[in-house]
């Protein structure tokens, strides 16, 4: 186990942006135009280019309410957490904390009761790949008993872990993709036991505080006494929309954390997605930026992102109440993000994701 001490020594590399632009006109304009098409309450749309970050809004924080969703507001980024765990791992094992060929038998085999042989040799390459032939989830009746759990989050983790590990195999690893949101809280569990630090420490020391993400946390952002930033919203039982008031309903279980809780203002989402387009050196070697970026077994999945033409990167993320989708744009040197505070994911993934494009046409 790594001392506490010790993971305070990484050095901090604050990554240079420009303040948040007030609300831009033309993006606001496919903002507008965004809500128009799907119904949600609100959207945000945002491209960065040099630092200079602009955002144009649309919409309410929520429906009914006549807040106006604003620039810097904050919003659940659902499964884009993925590329930040995935960018966690990076920066331990440049440290020597863990390596990339690390397996589920190391870190898990003594604190995990039974492991299918299956698993025991899948390594933080297999797991971030969606390449372990894991299930994507425990199944619902788990997934609410996390929901009520109060125990420490690195116990339920591992209650996590053994849930699954204990499994058939889904898929054959290696040679079969099955996106999984087990096998990223697989490898908070395995970091956690390495470091004895919280995943949420750890990514908060090693991701939001040197890239400056300083709006960045975890579960639905804001307060349940006053709309004071997006509530997330789902399709109601007989049709039409609900929103979520922030609480324990309002997100997924925490101990997803590693798979899909953070929040954070579209300007520090535009600070991590830069981060991946520049690649700077003081934060990560050129060896495992190109490691986060490049599928390790084929396909088009890598670290926490898809991978399409000219290397661009590409991720949504949702919580069932909010959908977000994100992309590096090598090839036309800019980062670029679209979100609505609407989990209608049948109604809303295609409209966000033609917002997404047309930014980049």
């Amino acid at each position: 186990m790594l001392s506490p001490l010790c993971l305070a020594a990484a050095p901090v590399i604050m990554l240079q942006a420009a303040a948040p632009a007030a609300q831009d006109a033309e993006l606001a304009v496919t903002a507008e135009q965004l809500i128009g098409e799907t119904g949600s309450p609100g959207a945000s749309v945002m491209v960065a280019r040099g630092g200079d970050i602009r955002i144009g809004t649309a919409g309410v924080r929520a429906r009914g309410s006549e807040a106006a969703i604003a620039p810097d507001d904050l919003w659940h980024i659902g499964s884009d957490t993925k590329a930040m765990t995935a960018t966690l791992v990076a920066r331990l094992a440049e440290r020597g904390v863990v390596s990339w060929d690390d397996t589920v038998a190391e870190h898990l085999g003594n604190r995990v009761e039974e492991v299918h042989p299956a698993y025991r040799d899948m390594t933080f390459r297999h797991l971030l790949s969606h390449r372990a032939g894991l299930d994507a989830n425990p199944g619902m009746l788990a997934l609410v008993g996390f929901a009520t759990n109060d125990a420490p989050l690195g116990e339920q983790r591992l209650d996590y872990a053994a849930n699954m590990l204990a499994r058939e195999p889904a898929a054959q690893a290696e040679t079969e993709f099955l996106y999984s949101n087990a096998g990223y809280v697989i490898a908070g569990a395995m970091l956690e036991q390495v470091t004895g630090e919280s995943w949420e420490d750890l990514i908060r020391a090693e991701v939001f505080e040197p890239l400056g993400m300083t709006s960045a946390g975890f579960g639905a952002p804001g307060s349940a006494d006053t709309v004071d930033q997006p509530r997330g919203h789902r399709a109601g039982l007989f049709g039409g929309l609900n929103l979520v008031v922030p609480g324990p309903r309002a997100d997924n279980p925490p101990v997803m954390g590693p798979a899909g809780t953070v929040h954070a203002s579209m300007s520090d989402i535009a600070r991590f997605l830069t981060a991946h387009l520049e690649q700077p050196e003081d934060y990560l070697s050129a060896d495992s930026w190109a490691l986060l970026h490049t599928p390790p077994f084929g396909g088009e999945y890598a670290m926490g992102w898809g991978v399409g033409e000219g290397g661009r990167l590409q991720h949504a993320g949702s919580n069932t109440m909010w959908f977000v989708v994100v992309a590096v744009d090598p090839v036309a040197g800019e980062v670029r993000a679209v979100g609505v505070n609407d989990g209608r994911i049948d109604r809303v993934a295609g409209p966000v994701r033609d917002a997404l494009q047309g930014l980049a046409d």
